[in-house]
Order: structure tokens, then sequence, then C-alpha cells
């Protein structure tokens, strides 16, 4: 068994690369019965680890769903294809603003997710995330995160960002504070309902992955 391993790559902070990695996890392991799937934080930060442990504070430890590891630097790329060898899905979420944490995560994934926010200032960051997939020959999928209702904005960062050449993810994550809560009690919007256009947004988003990775 060799699992699928997708990295969330993003150099700008604060772009909402942990709340992309727990959600894309979480529709992996609903997406079908018995699907096993395997979280890899490699930021410092450590962020996602502390998602992870919510979560099993709140569903204990059996019902979390997920295995958990943390890496740094060169090792991430080792255990990233350790963790592929007993898991249908490895998730590994990167630091920002760093080159050499990123690089061996983006080295070992079959597809990079590079979340982006709809500003000029992402839009320049994400230039140096896509430059770093493509180093390592890795296609690389761009999500508009964080999108506001009727901005403007968005579509003319979306029409710069097109003149990068990158696939940009037809379905995008909106300015949700149903994301943020979710996030808080080790949960994803899946999970926990209520919100139907979150929920849309993540299992579109989804299943326009598994194309990618298809492709």
């Amino acid at each position: 068994m060799t699992g699928t391993i997708i990295t969330i790559a993003q150099q700008k902070g604060g772009s909402g690369k942990t709340t992309l990695t727990a959600h894309m996890a979480a529709a992996a392991l609903l997406s079908k019965k018995g699907a096993s799937v395997a979280l890899l934080d490699v930021d410092p930060q450590g962020s996602l680890g502390e998602w992870f442990e919510a979560r099993e504070e709140f569903l204990g430890e059996e019902a979390a769903g997920f295995s958990f590891r943390t890496a740094s630097g060169w090792g991430a790329r080792r255990e990233a294809r350790a963790m592929a060898r007993d898991h249908d899905f490895v998730f590994a979420d990167t630091p920002p603003k760093s080159d050499r944490e990123a690089q061996p995560a983006i080295e070992a994934a079959n597809l990079v997710l590079i979340p982006m926010q709809p500003s000029p200032v992402d839009l320049w960051a994400t230039q140096l995330t896509l430059d770093l997939a493509a180093k390592e020959d890795v296609p690389a999928l761009v999500v508009l995160n964080r999108v506001p209702p009727r901005a403007k904005l968005t579509g003319e960062v979306l029409e710069a960002l097109q003149k990068y050449g990158p696939t940009v993810a037809k379905a995008t994550l909106g300015n949700r504070t149903a994301y943020a809560s979710a996030m808080g009690q080790g949960s994803s919007v899946l999970e926990q309902g209520g919100n139907k256009l979150a929920i849309e947004e993540v299992q579109t988003l989804f299943k326009e992955i598994q194309k990618a990775l298809k492709a």
C-alpha cells in the first residue's frame, strides 16, 4: 500500500494552511468507509498539533480518527513517505517563510495545495511557493481561501494569478466563522454540521483534489 501525500504550503503566514489541512483531512476520512488518514505537522508553531490535541480531548484518543506525527527539515520527507505506506492519505502542514523547512515535504508530495487569500500580498507570496513545487516537479493546486462575498478584489487577484499559469481550484473557501469555530473544537465543518455552505465548499474542493490527483 502506498497512500497519497498532500502537502499544504504557502510562504505567507496567515493564509489558512492549518484550517485547509484539517478540513481536507476530515473530508478524506469521510470520503469512504475505512479510509485511513495521517497528519504530519512540519510547522514549528504546531497549530495542527494543537488542533489534533483538542480533537482528542473532545472525542477521545480512539475516536480522533487520524494518525499524527511531527517532523522537521529533511525528516519530513522520510516521515511522510513512511506514513504513506500505512495510510490512504497523508496531509502535511508546512511552515511559512521557510524554503528549507517546506521543501522536503513538497518533494515527497503527490500534490501541493497552496491556500491564497485574495490579496496582492498573498499573490506575490504564492509565486514563491509555486516555484518551490515546480523545482521539485510536483503538481500544485492554488486554493482561494477566506474569500469575502461579492469582492471585486477577488476577481482582480484571480485574473492576475492566472497570468502566472498555475492550476487554480474552481472551488473556494469562504470567509466564514464556522471554520474557526470548528477548528477551536478539534473538529471540522463536515463533522459539526449546521453551515451548509461551508460543508458544500469543503466537499466540492475535496472532489476537485481527487480529480487533480487522477489527472
